[in-house]
C-alpha cells in the first residue's frame, strides 16, 4: 500500500527519496512527501496528488541534506491531502516519522497523549506515532521507538529520525513489510525492493517484530522487541534495474503482458529437469504428500483465480479434493483444516494481509502450508512450511499479468509433482512436460501476431465509441466453462480494474439462472469458446446470448470458422493446444482488451484509482 523510503549517506537524500518514491508509484497512492535533516533541522515537504506535483515543489524550495525520509500515501485514516500526507512531526519539530500500516488503538493512544499536551495537526492514525515517540524520547532513539512500539496495535512499518541524532535513522515492523539495503557508506530503508535497486541489491528483510537501527558511524543493527541483537545475514538480489523499467512500452502493464513468454520459458527451464519435476527451494518432504486428505488454496484478487484453475488441475489429476478460498473469509469461517490438510497460499508480494492472517490460521489448526510467491525473503515464504517462488522478476503494474500465469505454471508443475509422488502421475499424459515446455514458444509467436494485426485494439475503440453514443449505460459479461472458469473472473477483474466499467465472470451455465436477464443489445458479452470438452456448450451459450441482440466478443481457437458462424461479433483467436493448457493463452487477450479499453478512456494504466499493488493492510 504506502511506500516507505528512507537514507543516510553520501548523496543528497532528497534525490535519493524522489527517485525511490517514483519506483514505488506502483503500490497506490494520493500524496506524497519527504523529511530532511538540513542543517540542524527536520524541514518537510509534502503535497497531495502524483509525485510530480511534489518534484515541482522541490524544484522551487529545494531541501539539500544527507540523511531522510519519505513517503507515498494511501488513504486509510483521514482524506488525501496536503496535512494528512506524511512524514508528519512530533510538536517540537524534532522527531519525523513515515508509516505504512494501520494503528488500530491510535484513537486511544491520542487521547491520552492530547491530556499530556500533544497537539495532533493531521487526523490520520500515522502521527500518533510521532507523538508517542516523541514522548518516549530520553535521548536515545532506538530505545524510545522500542518503547512506542510496545504501546502500539496494528499493523505498521515505520521509519523514524531525530534532529538532535544525523546520520542515524530506526525502523520497525510489525506485518507490513519492510526492507534494508546496504551500500558503501550509505544506507538504505524501504517498503519493497524497487525503490533501492538503483543503489545496492545487498539487503536485510526484517521479520515481524523486528526493529533496525542504521547508523553511519555504527552500520545496521538489528534487535527484536524485547531490545536483543539479532544476527542476520544479507541477501543479494538477483533482479535487475531494467526488470523495473518499461522498456519502451508505453505502460508497465503491456510490458508485463509481453514479458510472460520469457517467464514461463525461465520457470519451466528451471523446474523442469530430466523429465522430472523439481522444486530445490522446497522444504517439505514428499512422503506429506503421500498423506494429505484434502486440500486448501488461499490467496486474494488475481492469486485467487490463478488458485482457482489450481483446483480444476488438481483434482483431474491427482483426485485429491481441494477447495479455493478467498482469503478475506478464510479465517473468519472456521475452516475444516487439520494435520491432514494441505493449504496452498498464493500470494505475488509474500505480504498480502488477508493471505498472511489465513497463513497463520491455517498453521494454528495444524495443516501444512505451502506457499507461492514471487518476492524472495517475503514474510508469507518467511512463514509458510515450504515455498515455491514464481521467479516472474518485479511486477510493477497494479493490474497483475504475469504474476497470475507463473502462478499457473506453478500449479501445473506442483500438480505434475504430487501426481508422481501418490502415484497417479500415470493420470497425466506422457507428453504433459514436454506439452508445458512448448507453451513460452507458442505465447510468443501468439504475441507478435497480435502486434502485427492489433484486432483487439481496434475492438477497444469500438467499445470506446459505443459505449458513449449508448450514454455510458455498457457492461461486461465473461462467459466461460471447466478450466478456464477462472479466466473469465480474472478477464471481468482485469477490465475492472483498469477501465472501472461494471464486469462480472460466471461460469456459462449458470447463465439461466439470472445473468442472461442482463442481455439486451447493450451489454458485451466475453465468451471464451475454445475447442474443448464443453464447446458445444459454448455455442450454444452464444446462440441465446445473439438471440437477446448482445454483442459477442470471443476467445475462439485458431482456424475455428464454426465459432464465426455463429454471429460472433468480434473474434480473438488462441492458438489450438490441450485444454489442460488453454489457460495460458486464453487470458493473453483479456489482458489486452483490457488494456486497450482503459487506454481508450485514457485512464492511468499502471496506477489504477483507489488500487494498491500490493494490499499489506486488512
Amino acid at each position: 500500500m504506502c511506500g516507505v523510503i528512507g537514507y543516510i549517506g553520501y548523496r543528497n537524500a532528497t534525490d535519493v527519496i524522489l527517485k525511490g518514491l517514483s519506483r514505488l508509484e506502483y503500490r497506490g497512492y494520493d500524496s506524497a512527501g519527504v523529511a530532511v535533516l538540513a542543517d540542524g533541522e527536520i524541514e518537510t515537504l509534502k503535497r497531495q496528488g502524483k509525485l510530480a506535483v511534489l518534484k515541482e515543489e522541490l524544484d522551487k524550495h529545494p531541501i539539500r541534506g544527507n540523511t531522510g525520509i519519505g513517503h507515498t500515501r494511501w488513504a486509510t485514516h483521514g482524506v488525501p491531502n496536503d496535512t494528512n500526507a506524511h512524514p508528519h512531526l512530533d510538536i517540537h519539530g524534532c522527531i519525523a516519522i513515515v508509516h505504512n500500516g494501520i494503528i488500530e488503538n491510535y484513537q486511544e493512544l491520542k487521547q491520552a497523549l492530547q491530556k499530556k499536551g500533544y497537539k495532533f495537526a493531521s487526523d490520520t492514525d500515522s502521527e500518533t506515532i510521532a507523538h508517542l515517540v516523541s514522548s518516549e524520547y530520553k535521548g536515545d532513539l532506538l530505545e524510545a521507538v522500542k518503547k512506542a512500539a510496545a504501546k502500539l496495535k496494528g499493523s505498521f512499518a515505520a521509519a523514524v529520525i531525530h534532529k538532535g541524532e544525523p546520520g542515524r535513522i530506526v525502523g520497525i515492523r510489525l506485518d507490513s513489510p519492510m526492507v534494508v539495503g546496504l551500500g558503501t557508506n550509505e544506507f538504505f530503508i524501504a517498503s519493497d525492493i524497487p525503490a533501492i535497486l538503483e543503489y545496492t541489491k545487498n539487503v536485510i528483510y526484517l521479520e515481524n517484530g523486528e526493529m533496525v537501527d542504521i547508523s553511519l558511524a555504527k552500520g545496521v543493527s538489528i534487535y527484536g522487541l524485547d531490545g536483543k541483537e539479532r544476527k542476520k545475514k544479507a541477501v543479494t538480489i538477483k533482479w535487475d534495474i531494467s526488470q523495473a523499467e518499461k522498456g519502451g512500452y508505453k505502460h508497465f502493464m503491456l510490458k508485463e503482458i509481453f514479458e510472460q513468454p520469457t517467464v514461463l520459458h525461465k520457470i519451466f527451464g528451471e523446474r523442469i529437469k530430466k523429465g522430472n519435476v523439481v522444486f530445490d527451494e522446497l522444504a517439505i518432504k514428499p512422503a506429506v504428500f503421500k498423506k494429505i486428505k484434502n486440500i486448501a488454496v488461499v490467496a486474494c484478487g488475481t492469486a485467487y483465480h490463478a488458485g482457482l484453475t489450481g483446483k480444476y488441475l488438481l483434482e483431474k489429476v491427482t483426485r485429491i479434493p481441494v477447495w479455493v478460498d478467498q482469503a478475506s473469509e478464510f479465517r473468519y469461517r472456521d475452516p475444516i483444516v487439520n494435520k491432514d490438510t494441505l493449504v496452498i497460499v498464493v500470494s505475488q508480494s509474500g505480504e498480502t494481509a488477508d493471505t498472511l492472517a489465513g497463513l497463520r490460521e491455517a498453521k494454528r489448526r495444524g495443516a501444512k502450508v505451502l506457499a507461492i510467491c514471487n518476492v524472495l525473503g517475503s514474510t508469507i515464504a518467511r512463514e509458510a512450511d515450504g515455498v515455491i517462488y514464481t521467479h516472474a522478476g518485479p511486477e510493477i503494474a497494479v493490474a497483475s499479468t504475469k504474476a497470475y500465469t507463473a502462478q499457473i505454471a506453478i500449479f501445473q508443475l506442483l500438480t505434475y509433482y504430487i501426481a508422481k509422488e501418490r502415484g497417479t502421475v500415470k493420470g497425466v499424459d506422457k507428453g504433459f512436460l514436454q506439452g508445458l515446455k512448448k507453451i513460452p514458444h507458442i505465447m510468443d509467436e501468439m504475441l507478435k501476431e497480435y502486434e502485427k494485426e492489433n484486432k483487439i485494439s481496434y475492438y477497444a475503440t469500438k467499445f470506446h465509441e459505443y459505449y458513449h453514443a449508448r450514454n455510458n449505460k455498457s457492461c461486461f459479461l465473461y462467459l466461460a466453462r471447466n478450466v478456464n472458469y477462472p479466466n473469465a473472473l480474472e478477464g471481468a477483474l482485469k477490465l475492472k480494474e483498469i477501465s472501472y466499467i461494471c464486469a462480472e465472470g460466471y461460469p456459462a451455465g449458470e447463465m439461466k439462472h439470472g445473468p442472461i436477464a442482463l442481455i439486451d443489445e447493450n451489454p458485451w458479452v466475453v465468451c471464451l469458446a475454445i475447442k474443448s470438452d464443453t464447446y458445444d456448450k459454448m455455442l450454444s451459450n452464444i446462440q441465446e446470448i445473439k438471440a437477446r441482440d448482445g454483442i459477442v466478443i470471443a476467445v475462439v481457437s485458431k482456424g475455428d470458422k464454426l465459432a464465426k458462424e455463429k454471429s460472433i461479433n468480434y473474434a480473438m483467436e488462441v492458438p489450438v493446444v490441450p485444454e489442460i493448457f488453454s489457460p495460458f493463452l486464453v487470458v493473453v487477450p483479456l489482458q489486452l482488451l483490457a488494456y486497450y479499453v482503459g487506454r481508450a478512456f485514457g485512464y492511468d494504466i499502471d496506477k489504477p484509482r483507489n488500487l494498491a499493488k500490493s494490499v499489506t493492510v486488512e
